[in-house]
């Protein structure tokens, strides 16, 4: 099975959960977000995916839903967060947030970012202040460090550039070819993101980060059972079944 990322936002919404462990055993966390997965299609998501740090300490969940309206995104993500408290003692929640696509490239000419189990995926993100008014100027400038590099770039099969709708964020997401592929770019190019974004986007203050993450789990894959309450049940069972814990966003 595979999943993708369009490369323009007419007709999906995007979200992103970034998680932070607290469990030493990882792998049960990345099993309950496999079934939280299967959860949202009851939701109306039709995609899905587990990304997880190949180098640090950190699991992203990232899902696609048919466009909605302003309203029905808040009340989705009301739905969202109520149903992650099923797994508040295994993770922090770091961030969330909408996201939209608005340029990509594959070299199969396909209008999609796809990836599968096992692939690998490298992230850049660019963050402004909060109260900076020119992430207008931070998406160009992204995408034209975008489409500079993109073709030299041997080993990645799509990339695509995302801007949350919440805050002044950019992301450049790849994906490679193998591990290898990556590793070489980045060691053989001037891949020093802060150092190539600069120019672009003199004056301002920029919070740059990057990681390689290896996709651990797609919709669609076979899932073993693991006790995770849907929302209806959540309600029923809210102290029992969290332990009153809740999600902690930093």
């Amino acid at each position: 099975m595979a999943c993708f990322i369009p490369f323009n936002n007419r007709n999906l919404d995007i979200i992103f959960f970034v998680f932070r462990p607290t469990v030493v055993l990882v792998d049960e966390l990345v099993e309950a977000l496999k079934q939280f997965s299967l959860c949202t299609e009851s939701l109306g998501c039709v995609h899905s995916a587990l990304l997880r740090s190949i180098h640090g300490n950190m699991i992203l969940w990232y899902g696609a839903w048919m466009k909605r309206s302003s309203e029905n995104k808040e009340l989705l993500n009301t739905d969202l967060l109520s149903m992650l408290a099923n797994i508040s003692s295994m993770a922090i929640l770091i961030d969330h947030s909408y996201f939209e696509a608005y340029a990509g490239e594959s070299r199969d000419g396909s209008p999609a970012a796809k990836f599968s189990t096992g692939d690998t995926i490298s992230m850049s993100a660019a963050v402004l202040p909060t109260d900076d008014l020119n992430q207008i100027d931070l998406s160009y400038a992204h995408l034209a460090l975008f489409k500079s590099r993109f073709l030299k770039m041997d080993g990645a099969a799509a990339g695509v550039c995302l801007k949350s709708q919440i805050t002044p964020r950019v992301v450049s997401l790849y994906v490679w070819k193998s591990l290898h592929s990556c590793y070489s770019w980045i060691l053989n190019s001037d891949n020093n993101y802060r150092k190539a974004v600069l120019p672009y986007v003199d004056g301002l203050s920029l919070d740059v980060k990057y990681d390689i993450f290896k996709v651990v789990y797609v919709s669609g894959d076979s899932v073993i059972n693991f006790q995770f309450y849907p929302p209806h049940r959540l309600l029923e069972n809210d102290v029992q079944s969290t332990g009153g814990s809740q999600l902690v966003q930093d």
